[in-house]
């Protein structure tokens, strides 16, 4: 099935409510000129009977015929960004379109190959065990990550962990991940995240502002298939050291509500304190 669409997603709205008693979950990957790994990556995903939404954020012309190709499937949705918007952005356009098509989870992969399909199963299975929570991949890279990028990770941890006052949040970084929409697209409605590489670590401390409950998975990693990495240097580190100073200052605003669940254990924010946090600091 093809979906051409505009922009980044809101105008999916569902007349279907999601009944939190039933799990219901499909796969989003978004893919930007992975045109060498993307069948073997939704191949994986099939063999466990999801239904996926392939995201084509402005690929070249060589990519999009083989998303063509793969989108022959019933089971497959492709839809497609005119120009490419980013990660962020492609992640946004495919929960909306899940929640349209009356699914309750999301399964996130990557479409370069570096995930390890085989792990599919336990993320769903403890997604379907613990259908409030966003089940989140820990990733064990091999060797084939590069030195500065795994010591730079650690900076990011490091910013995380002070704007959530926790060391709840692994890894906020890894795209393999299982999200309940209910919760993730009350988020998007109110809150315009990141619409990059800092869409992955915004969400995450974003929902844990929220007082949504993580799970984690050791997952294996590799860098990818294709050998393309679309991470910009400069670009998408500026765009994470504009996320963290925003985040920073949005933790010291929500300051009393966070010390408050470190005092008293098992204490959770109530919905109108989230959306008053959501709203204090903004792009």
């Amino acid at each position: 099935m093809h979906d051409t669409i505009q922009g980044t997603g809101p105008g999916y709205t569902s007349t279907r409510v999601m009944s939190e008693r039933r799990f219901n979950p499909c796969a989003i990957i978004p893919v930007y000129n992975h045109e060498h790994a993307i069948d073997i990556v939704l191949e994986g995903v099939r063999e466990h009977g999801l239904h996926t939404f392939l995201i084509d954020d402005g690929c070249s012309d060589s990519c999009a015929r083989v998303l063509d190709g793969l989108a022959v499937s019933p089971h497959v949705t492709l839809l497609r960004h005119e120009c490419n918007l980013g990660k962020g952005a492609a992640v946004r356009t495919g929960l909306y379109a899940a929640r349209a098509r009356g699914f309750t989870h999301a399964l996130q992969i990557d479409a370069d190959g570096q995930h390890t399909l085989p792990d599919i199963p336990q993320f769903l299975d403890t997604a379907r065990g613990r259908p409030a929570a966003l089940i989140c991949g820990q990733p064990v890279f091999d060797a084939s990550i590069p030195r500065s990028r795994y010591y730079g990770r650690f900076l990011t941890h490091g910013m995380v962990w002070l704007e959530t006052l926790s060391f709840d949040i692994v890894d906020s970084m890894c795209g393999f991940r299982v999200y309940p929409l209910g919760p993730v697209l009350q988020l998007l409605d109110r809150q315009k995240l990141g619409s990059h590489m800092d869409f992955d670590t915004e969400v995450l401390v974003r929902l844990h502002w929220a007082g949504v409950p993580m799970h984690w998975i050791a997952t294996r990693v590799s860098y990818p298939l294709d050998g393309l990495s679309h991470f910009r240097m400069f670009l998408d580190n500026a765009l994470l050291t504009s996320l963290h100073i925003r985040l920073t200052l949005g933790m010291l605003v929500r300051l009393p509500v966070l010390l408050w669940r470190k005092l008293v254990p098992g204490s959770t924010t109530t919905r109108d304190d989230v959306t008053q946090a959501s709203d204090e600091v903004t792009h």
